[in-house]
């Protein structure tokens, strides 16, 4: 691929307020989150969904999986069109569709159609959470992306914590209906916001042209920067893990070891918070150190604890219980370095097709979090074996990825040539 055409390095951001600054992730992470709440705040409901439409459980659940097919086909759409638009525009729209889409899900006549909507809904959703990421690309580099990027995650985690609560307290105000009636007000509040407050990032000098061919043809530049494929595998094969945990741990202290719905809680709580605090600790210590040496120490959190737990399960689990809740937080804690870093340090050289870079670390994170979560349950629940397996494999592979794939800069593809990145 030529290199003559090469726009020229995007300039540094201006000096902004702290203040200001707060408010773009606030409102960046916000965004963020619409996946996490379009999934979690309804699933108190699924059980009067089942009985007001009359259909079995299993049919419902599949809205769980339209929603996320539709995050995962809408990164591919949002992400592209970003580069080649600007980031103000599909942002906008998506919010508005969104907002759209959930209020047809509250008057949905039947669970078929309420699936379809689903997908639909989960598909508009995507342009916040993939877009947002692609913003913080355009505005910010190194080790100072990294730390808006757990700033991001640090509302991101918020979302699965708080989303079933306020998804139970509207139950008792409303039908599952108003449940998505309050998505669609949510969509409209972030238009709203975003409308007035959030400026074009990306200008017409470096945005991309060509169309369906050019997105192609950035797409296999992707995939070919085996840099770019070291840090994204370390952000789907963590995430991965974290849907193995999902899976598994409401069996495995549940049903395997009698913790009450309450302590099984408490515990996912827990673990939730491991993450908060994590993101807010590696914000705080990119200051002294670099974010390719916080991706390593999550990393090593994350692959350390997750073979913990497959040495304890291959042993007969001989500590109990506390065999798995320990090393199941540093699992799902590792994430607060891993992501971030990962995340930025993979978009930090491909500065001007950041939103397809982004929608490729996103899909690849759902892809790995659907095979785990698949893989876990296809196993069974009789011991905590395969949840440990499917968690140390997709912990290792993050690992291995993200120290062979990068350890030099020698992998920078065409695709970062042609945009005058420096590897």
């Amino acid at each position: 691929m030529s290199a003559t055409a090469a726009p020229a390095p995007a300039p540094a951001p201006a000096a902004e307020s702290r203040g200001a600054r707060l408010r773009l992730i606030v409102m960046l992470g916000a965004l963020s989150a619409f996946g996490p709440f379009s999934i979690d705040l309804y699933l108190p409901s699924l059980p009067t969904i089942v009985d007001d439409f009359g259909t079995s459980a299993a049919q419902i659940q599949l809205t769980l999986s339209a929603c996320l097919l539709g995050i995962a086909a809408g990164q591919l759409l949002a992400g592209p069109v970003s580069d080649a638009v600007g980031r103000r525009r599909p942002l906008l729209c998506g919010l508005a569709l969104y907002a759209g889409t959930s209020l047809a899900c509250a008057f949905a006549p039947s669970a078929p159609a309420l699936i379809g909507l689903r997908f639909a809904q989960g598909m508009a959703g995507a342009a916040g959470m993939v877009i947002g990421r692609a913003i913080v690309r355009d505005r910010y580099r190194g080790d100072e992306a990294a730390r808006v990027f757990s700033g991001l995650l640090s509302i991101h985690s918020c979302a699965p914590l708080i989303a079933p609560l306020i998804g139970s307290q509207l139950l008792r105000l409303t039908s599952w209906r108003g449940t998505f009636v309050a998505l669609a007000a949510a969509g409209l509040a972030g238009l709203v916001v975003v409308g007035r407050s959030l400026p074009e990032t990306l200008p017409p000098a470096r945005r991309q042209s060509g169309g369906l061919a050019r997105t192609g043809s950035v797409l296999r530049e992707l995939v070919r920067d085996r840099v770019f494929l070291g840090y994204a595998f370390a952000c789907g094969g963590t995430y991965g893990a974290l849907f193995g945990y999902i899976a598994g741990s409401p069996f495995a202290l549940q049903e395997l070891y009698g913790l009450s719905p309450v302590a099984f809680a408490a515990i996912f709580a827990l673990n939730g918070g491991g993450q908060l605090s994590a993101s807010l600790l590696n914000a705080r210590l990119l200051g002294r150190f670099r974010a390719r040496q916080m991706l390593a120490a999550g990393l090593a959190l994350g692959s350390g604890s997750a073979a913990l737990l497959l040495a304890l399960a291959l042993a007969g689990e001989p500590l109990g219980v506390a065999g798995v809740i320990v090393p199941l937080f540093g699992i799902v804690a590792c994430l607060g370095f891993v992501i971030p870093n990962a995340t930025a340090l993979a978009l930090e050289r491909h500065g001007t097709v950041a939103g397809s870079a982004s929608a490729l670390i996103g899909v690849l994170q759902l892809v790995a979090g659907a095979l785990a979560s698949s893989a876990v349950g296809l196993a069974g629940t009789s011991s905590v074996l395969p949840m440990a397996l499917a968690i140390a494999v997709l912990s290792a592979t993050a690992a291995i990825a993200a120290a062979t794939l990068t350890r030099t800069q020698q992998g920078c593809s065409g695709l970062a040539r042609e945009q005058g990145v420096d590897a």
